[in-house]
């Protein structure tokens, strides 16, 4: 029953950091991007293409600037009033306008991701076979959607064009799906883009050693597979607790698991 692609293994290193920071989307229409700061914070922007940044010179020494690799690091080392920010792009030359101001604060801001009219324009019939960005495989652009409607705040949840949730099949307990731990699984969610389906399975620990998760154990035929965290604590413990995103191609996970036989009634005769 075990088949899983090695896509898999990548997926799960994406997830593992999902949970722990989720990313603000701003789309860039022409017109300027507000872009909060927390004194002594540094905040990061991906911009996803290299840039250089016009800074006003009435932020010398308040404000620290870096750029690499179409990432920018922004660090206010005081208080900053509204001052718009120039990111010229190196290889088009298009402009980009953000408003920045610092304030004290004590809760960490999450970075910011910048998409363009192009990056965000996707049809309904190119969805179905192509993710959001023609670098992303399905399976991967698909889980990685599945965690964040699970994990991370709305606002920040990436737009996947096609893609739709789709009722559970398989409601109760998969006893079959990790049979060597003392482990429950219960599906609690599923979402369809073209020929690929992720389910969504809670796994919890039910006893009280440590069990390290690896997709390779999990019995069923799947596409590929990803883990939430890399591993569960002990029962009781804040990290008994995780969820599985199983990825099957052509069908949903009812077709890919070994279910349980049918209670028979005490009537029933062979």
């Amino acid at each position: 029953m075990k088949r899983i692609s090695t896509l898999g293994l990548t997926v799960v290193m994406m997830l593992w950091g999902v949970a722990a920071q989720a990313v603000e989307l701003m789309h860039w229409e022409r017109l300027p991007l507000a872009v909060p700061l927390v004194i002594n914070q540094e905040r990061v922007v991906f911009v996803d293409e290299n840039v250089r940044v016009g800074v006003p010179a009435s932020l010398t020494g308040k404000l620290r600037v870096q750029s690499t690799g179409g990432t920018l690091y922004l660090r206010a080392s005081e208080a900053i009033a509204p001052t718009r920010l120039q990111l010229r792009s190196v290889a088009t030359g298009e402009i980009i306008l953000l408003d920045i101001a610092a304030t004290l604060g004590d809760q960490p801001l999450e970075p910011v991701r910048i998409l363009k009219n192009a990056q965000a324009q996707v049809t309904e019939a190119e969805s179905s076979t192509v993710p959001v960005t023609e670098r992303t495989p399905i399976p991967v652009a698909l889980t990685r959607y599945a965690a964040q409607s699970l994990y991370a705040p709305l606002r920040t949840v990436e737009s996947l064009p096609g893609v739709r949730r789709v009722p559970l099949k398989l409601r109760t307990e998969l006893p079959s799906l990790l049979p060597i731990e003392n482990v429950s699984s219960t599906p609690i969610a599923a979402w369809r883009l073209g020929d690929y389906w992720v389910t969504a399975v809670k796994l919890r620990n039910r006893g009280s050693a440590r069990v390290q998760l690896d997709p390779r154990q999990l019995q069923a035929k799947l596409f590929a597979a990803a883990f939430q965290h890399a591993f569960l604590g002990p029962v009781g413990s804040a990290e008994d607790t995780t969820i599985a995103y199983l990825v099957t191609r052509g069908a949903g996970l009812e077709h890919a698991v070994l279910l349980p036989p049918v209670a028979r009634g005490a009537g029933d005769e062979g």
